[in-house]
């Protein structure tokens, strides 16, 4: 729990985020315990209690189309009452939508491709993996974390300097038209969206996440005002999202130079993760960018169990000063981070360290201004 002075950077969340229990992941073949539960909120919220909490205003369907397919929003909003009307409870007892058939190219081959008539097989039209299940509370909780996105982007985007979005569910890894790697919608790409439909010219997403967010990549892969920086684990050494996330992905068309990733090997500790947060800082202010979205993962941290990054909480709190430094309207949207005792304390610092870096490049701007520290 914080014990520090009150910080002015609101957290907005929704009570509804816990309502989504992924129960089990399936991987290879072997239902494992999944790791993005419930309990992720109550150990960030125990952690940012100096700051001030704002609930989330709920949206209409129809902003979620701004960044994905209405496809994919209507499946993920009614799949699960399909799932049990389906019988699957009682013929197998699996309670949670998980797919079993991929209408891949190598499977069509080019031929025309219908939607399946049968749940269980049009799952896999818009899931991507067998990890990302789909149970009772799972929409409620999946649009109330675009709740908490939208809703910061539009505190920033109404003159707030910074928000921080407690979205649970993560998103990044959520594309256009598909879901998956415990991700449904992308919270971070419907904050750049809203932000842009609020008038900034051009704005970048800075992700922090242990892991390659291939959704926002995507969503922003050849438009040219909206930047995607990311650094993260090789995916050339064996991590999700395996595919995709190398340095020589750089855009298309307009949108070409517009993305950046900055892939790291396992082990990677503080020091060159923080140049490469550097890098991407750099690479931000220089674009011109007039706004900030951050997807803030903590799972590069040494005890997360999903990534083999050795980030400590100096690190996160690091990388907060490097980017509130930029000095931009800013939304934070929290991604991954399973571990559960540190989990808050990376939040909290990552926060703390925001604001203080943007303090000090205002304070520095002002004492520049007047005259008395400027450099002879």
């Amino acid at each position: 729990m914080s014990t520090g002075p009150v910080s002015s950077i609101p957290v907005v969340w929704s009570p509804d985020t816990r309502r989504h229990d992924p129960k089990h992941e399936v991987w290879v073949g072997v239902p494992t315990p999944g790791t993005e539960v419930s309990a992720r909120v109550d150990a960030i919220l125990e952690a940012v209690d100096a700051h001030p909490l704002v609930e989330a205003t709920p949206h209409d369907r129809e902003v979620l189309h701004r960044v994905h397919e209405p496809d994919l929003v209507e499946f993920l909003a009614g799949v699960h009452d399909r799932w049990l009307a389906g019988g699957y409870v009682e013929l197998v007892g699996q309670d949670r939508v998980v797919p079993y058939f991929f209408p891949t190219p190598a499977m069509t081959a080019g031929l025309p491709v219908r939607d399946a008539p049968a749940v269980h097989a049009l799952a896999g039209r818009f899931a991507y993996d067998t990890m990302t299940t789909v149970g009772p509370g799972t929409w409620s909780a999946v649009a109330a974390a675009a709740d908490c996105a939208l809703t910061a982007a539009e505190l920033v985007a109404g003159g707030t300097p910074a928000a921080y979005a407690l979205s649970r569910p993560p998103g990044h890894h959520a594309t256009p038209a598909g879901y998956g790697g415990s991700c449904y919608l992308n919270n971070a790409a419907l904050a750049a969206q809203a932000l842009r439909d609020a008038g900034r010219d051009r704005l970048a997403v800075v992700d922090l996440d242990a892991h390659h967010g291939n959704g926002t990549q995507a969503v922003f892969w050849d438009r040219g005002d909206v930047l995607y920086g990311s650094l993260h684990v090789d995916p050339g050494a064996g991590w999700f999202p395996h595919v995709v996330g190398y340095a020589d992905e750089t855009g298309s068309g307009a949108g070409r130079g517009a993305t950046r990733n900055l892939p790291l090997p396992p082990g990677t500790g503080d020091e060159p993760w923080l140049e490469a947060v550097s890098a991407l800082r750099d690479w931000v202010a220089d674009a011109g960018c007039d706004a900030l979205v951050v997807s803030l993962g903590v799972d590069a941290a040494a005890a997360d169990p999903e990534s083999p990054l050795e980030v400590t909480e100096a690190g996160y709190r690091g990388a907060g000063v490097a980017l509130g430094a930029l000095d931009l309207p800013t939304v934070l949207v929290q991604e991954g981070g399973y571990h559960l005792p540190s989990l808050g304390g990376l939040v909290a610092a990552h926060l703390d360290g925001h604001e203080q870096g943007r303090i000090s490049c205002t304070s520095g701007a002002r004492s520049a201004g007047s005259g008395r520290s400027a450099p002879a």
